[in-house]
């Protein structure tokens, strides 16, 4: 019987703790931290890389993903549809700049009801979505970089050329996170039906494997099907690979129960209909069944 596929995630987890180098990072927590990595799942038949060892929100994923399409960068339009995962940045910002101990139910609130303060206090800056739709030229000129990538798999689906990247050296400073899954590239072969099977690989420079691994499989995986769909392809292999991939201090116990559960099958993912081009999909369109995971567990975010 073959390997369950989840088990590539939960031995990175396990060299980590047993090999991982122990230094203080970026945010005072500390981590383990190695370097390269590579995990591939096969979608070609409707599996959906939702890890299982603990829930993962898989629609909030989604929900973000769908936001990074958008083009849009303040976390106004990503509360209204009660995804919270980006209120951390701005948040910290607005407390060391002002003073106030505001919490963050109330900042939420502030940032919803209140157009002129989300627009001061809840903009991340150009960050994803920005730099996937509206990357700006030397010349002024913006680039629709997903756009490109949909043509050339249309006509040209043999080009070697087909990524799109959010490492815009001019423009890191002014982001609130540089991005950490940063390169998406692209590659076509015949399915055996006639069809083109697509196949995404995902470069990630920097990644929390205890919080964002399992986030970022379920959304890449939702964005190849969507990508698949738009060109009538098949979905193929989603391929992961890191750079810089590590566990904060804070998720030891988390990683060690992780490794102790046993994988469960990995759920399907269906597209409920293909809406005339990319920009058109909802989080209702998404169908996952047959998810029955390990249960939640709470871990901290690293700011």
């Amino acid at each position: 019987m073959a390997r369950h596929p989840e088990y590539q995630y939960l031995d990175l987890l396990e060299h980590l703790l047993e090999k991982g180098d122990r230094r203080i990072d970026r945010t005072g927590v500390g981590t383990l931290s190695a370097f390269g990595a590579m995990m591939r799942f096969d979608l070609s038949d409707g599996t959906f890389p939702a890890f299982t060892t603990k829930r993962v929100y898989w629609k909030t994923a989604i929900k973000e993903m769908l936001w990074f399409l958008t083009g849009q960068t303040n976390i106004q339009s990503l509360l209204k549809e009660n995804v919270r995962i980006w209120t951390d940045w701005p948040l910290d910002k607005y407390r060391k700049a002002t003073g106030e101990d505001i919490s963050q139910e109330a900042f939420e609130e502030r940032i919803l009801g209140d157009d002129a303060f989300a627009e001061q206090w809840g903009d991340l800056g150009p960050v994803y979505g920005k730099q996937w739709r509206r990357w700006l030229d030397a010349e002024g000129r913006e680039h629709d970089q997903i756009a490109t990538v949909i043509e050339a798999l249309k006509h040209n689906p043999a080009s070697r050329r087909m990524l799109f990247h959010a490492w815009n050296v001019g423009e890191l400073d002014q982001m609130a996170l540089p991005p950490c899954h940063m390169t998406y590239q692209f590659h076509t072969a015949q399915a055996g039906d006639g069809r083109l099977k697509l196949s995404m690989l995902l470069f990630q420079r920097s990644l929390d494997i205890g919080l964002g691994a399992p986030f970022n499989c379920a959304a890449s995986a939702a964005l190849l099907t969507m990508m698949a769909q738009q060109v009538d392809m098949v979905p193929g292999d989603l391929i992961w690979v890191a750079g810089d991939y590590h566990l904060y201090l804070n998720h030891l116990d988390m990683a060690e129960t992780l490794i102790s559960r046993d994988p469960r099958p990995f759920p399907k993912l269906h597209l409920r209909r293909k809406p005339d081009s990319i920009d058109g999909y909802r989080i209702d369109d998404f169908e996952v069944t047959g998810y029955q995971p390990h249960d939640a567990i709470a871990a901290p975010v690293a700011v």
